[in-house]
């Protein structure tokens, strides 16, 4: 079954007095518990079509469908409780709050997107901080933490709300190739472990080559999708 599909997608930016086509005409599917990635250089459109899954912008034309809902549907309220709900993310420059200590961090979606009792977030926060390695590391605060730590943080912080989908925009940018790979072999293993599928614009051949699915994507339009069974592929 597919959690995430764009059928016919297309993204127009208007800037001043000119349109920018930021996608056009893309369909794709990505079933669940699936490991994929949106590949292709800069200008690409890979961060845009993750944008539109993720309900932080529509399309211009088509239809983007999550976990059965019509995001292109939404209002804003809407979208934020459907991504409140739904969605992780995991972010480049990791977007940990440096007020908030690791634990803090991992509960705040909780809190403040969920509306969870501070009570009731304790085990669920420390599952996944166990989950990624960083039980031992809890009380410290963003600043005391190698990149690799803040970004196994940003996993669980993902992780937490036990999401039906992580979405990751480009988030090994900012690591070293041995903190990276371990990093992409810590999200396989919690998709192994909690059956979140992942889905990460990139560039990175590291992730590439840890992706089991590969959308390739030049100048708005999917130029490869994968050539495998099942309902991962074209719509």
């Amino acid at each position: 079954m597919a959690l995430v599909s764009l059928e016919n997608v297309g993204k127009t930016y208007h800037m001043d007095e000119v349109e920018v086509p930021a996608l056009a005409g893309v369909s794709l599917a990505i079933a669940e518990g699936s490991f994929a990635a949106l590949v292709g250089p800069s200008g690409s459109g890979k961060t845009t079509a993750l944008n539109l899954i993720g309900c932080l912008d529509k399309p211009s034309s088509g239809r983007v469908t999550v976990a059965g809902q019509d995001v292109s549907l939404l209002g804003r309220r809407q979208g934020a409780a459907f991504r409140g709900q739904k969605l992780g993310f995991v972010f480049q420059e990791f977007n940990l709050l440096p007020v908030l200590s690791v634990a803090e961090n991992v509960e705040y979606p909780l809190l403040m997107i969920r509306d969870l009792p501070k009570a009731q977030c304790g085990p669920a926060v420390a599952r996944v901080l166990e989950a990624v390695g960083m039980s031992d590391q809890a009380a410290k605060y963003p600043a005391q933490l190698s990149g690799g730590q803040k970004q196994r943080v940003a996993v669980a912080r993902a992780l937490v709300g036990n999401p039906a989908l992580v979405l990751a925009d480009e988030p090994t940018a900012n690591l070293d190739g041995a903190t990276a790979h371990r990093v992409i072999a810590l999200m396989k293993q919690m998709r192994d472990e909690f059956g979140t599928t992942f889905v990460f614009s990139t560039h990175d051949p590291r992730v590439m080559d840890q992706a089991e699915v590969l959308f390739h994507l030049q100048d708005g339009r999917l130029v490869d999708a994968p050539a495998i069974a099942g309902e991962v592929g074209h719509v």
